[in-house]
């Protein structure tokens, strides 16, 4: 046990710097947001100025901590439970308030998150200064900066890296935990059902019955964890699809496009310089679509096609705000960018082109400019 404990620990450490960096990179970026603000009146909206780390999705998983669903606009079903349920449940450690409980799990899941990165690339790939530099591309790729706000994208990761974990073990009961939780917490959790099911697969015949049964239950558990939230959606509101079907009006996802006709139309709006009409998105586009070929030669199959089929539906958007978002929550992508960062002078460079990119979107949404 005390083993287990510094090694805990020693991960920790090692994720500790690039998680102060990226916070006061954030709080850099407020700082600079106002400035542009109160200067140079560059604002789309004062209200995520305002708001600061509770601004965009913080705001809803707030309003549904403090209130539940019931007293919020009903699209607000699209943000799935944990997070939201989580932060009420700890709310009394903090005295009653829910906002600092959600900022403190989003940016506590953050640290530990990094860790199990650090945990899990040292262990699978071999490379300490690798597993060194996923860390820190984790902490400051551009759409990073929502691993700061009061957003579910820490605590996700942090279930998605613990599966792969224990996938890659053989601990089928213990991913199929990773799994229902994944699913609780946001609806593409619901990929994780394919490494688990390629993983599953391996040596499938030799195994016993019961193993098999462990092997079923944590390829089906992030599918369960879905739709657990789906049915009791149905039960409480009458149409149990309905946080996935809000997704396809105008405003938020605004329906299915195939992602190559997607990709194609951000490009053709970033050169025509229409950035307000996905052309922004376009540069980190092609990081995403780039990486996530390169993945398949630099990673097991599990974590690429987990990465190929995060970025295929973070495409297949008619609106792509949040995509970049949507995109690196596929883990895997960090591994790769990590190991295309092997020489010092590529680290600096990528680390600091990242980091650049993470003050520009960041200030951006803090403006009301950018969907994070």
């Amino acid at each position: 046990m005390r083993a287990r404990l510094r090694a805990a620990m020693g991960d920790a450490a090692v994720a500790a710097p690039p998680w102060l960096t990226a916070r006061v990179i954030v709080l850099l970026a407020l700082g600079l947001a106002h400035y542009l603000f109160d200067h140079l009146h560059a604002a789309a909206s004062r209200q995520a100025l305002h708001e600061g780390l509770l601004a965009w999705d913080a705001r809803w998983y707030e309003r549904i901590a403090v209130h539940g669903y019931a007293h919020v606009p009903r699209t607000g079903l699209r943000f799935f439970p944990l997070y939201s349920l989580a932060g009420r449940t700890l709310s009394p450690l903090f005295a009653g308030r829910k906002d600092v409980a959600l900022l403190v799990l989003a940016n506590g899941g953050a640290l530990v998150y990094g860790a199990l990165l650090y945990r899990l690339a040292r262990r699978e790939l071999g490379d300490e200064g690798l597993a060194r530099r996923a860390v820190w591309f984790l902490a400051l790729v551009p759409p990073a900066f929502t691993l700061v706000m009061g957003y579910a994208e820490a605590l996700a990761g942090c279930l998605a890296v613990a599966m792969f974990l224990t996938l890659r073990s053989k601990r089928w009961w213990w991913a199929a935990l990773a799994g229902v939780l994944s699913g609780l917490i946001r609806p593409s959790g619901a990929l994780l059902a394919l490494p688990a099911a390629i993983e599953a697969l391996r040596g499938l015949p030799r195994t016993s019955w019961s193993e098999r049964a462990g092997r079923a239950a944590a390829v089906l558990s992030p599918l369960a964890g879905v739709g657990a939230f789906l049915t009791w959606v149905g039960f409480r509101f009458g149409d149990p699809f309905f946080p996935i079907s809000v997704q396809q009006r105008s405003f938020l996802r605004g329906g299915f496009v195939n992602p190559a006709v997607s990709l194609f139309r951000a490009g053709s709006a970033a050169f025509d310089g229409r950035f307000g009409a996905n052309g922004i998105h376009f540069p980190l586009l092609v990081v995403l679509v780039v990486l996530a070929i390169v993945a398949v030669k630099r990673v097991p199959a599990s974590y690429s096609a987990f990465a190929a089929a995060s970025v295929l539906v973070a495409l297949s958007a008619r609106r792509l705000g949040s995509v970049e978002r949507y995109g690196f929550a596929a883990f895997p992508l960090l591994l790769v960018l990590a190991s295309l960062s092997a020489s010092r002078r590529m680290e600096q460079a990528a680390l600091s082109m990242a980091a650049a990119g993470m003050v520009a979107l960041c200030t951006l949404a803090f403006l009301g400019l950018y969907v994070p």
